[in-house]
């Protein structure tokens, strides 16, 4: 009635075959967002840093490139030199860094990396600082 399969199907599975791509594990991939966000807060703080120079952000740069150099293996955040801009522009900064903070710290979280984590939060806690005075002022 009906003629055998003669061929291999063309649809595989995974238990019949090797993938042909490389898998990273869950870590791997919270590792490698948790890079993300931590340099991406760097170049934020560094933008800072070129608006309103201070001690904090230096420290805050320095802590920041320092976990994202060890994220990546121990390849250094690439960093860009900012240009001064006009000064209303440090809210918006500070808005972008608190939000950056955020995503960071939820990732350290799930990752339970507790030295990001709290370095997430300490910069959480001084962007929304450095908005504060501002926020009452408009009050």
């Amino acid at each position: 009635m009906y003629e055998p399969i003669r061929t291999k199907s063309v649809h595989s599975t995974m238990a019949d075959s090797a993938p042909d791509f490389p898998h990273r594990s869950r870590e791997e991939e919270l590792d490698i967002q948790l890079a993300g966000h931590l340099a991406a807060l760097l170049a934020v703080t560094d933008e800072l840093r070129a608006l309103a120079p201070s001690t904090d952000l230096e420290a805050a740069s320095e802590r920041l490139a320092a976990q994202v150099t060890r994220l990546r293996g121990g390849r250094p955040p690439a960093r860009a030199t900012a240009t001064a801009t006009p000064a209303p522009r440090t809210d918006a900064l500070h808005r972008r860094a608190h939000a950056l903070a955020g995503r960071a710290l939820v990732v350290a979280a799930s990752r339970a990396d507790t030295a990001a984590a709290i370095l997430a939060a300490e910069r959480m806690d001084a962007h929304a600082a450095a908005l504060e005075p501002r926020a009452l002022a408009s009050h």
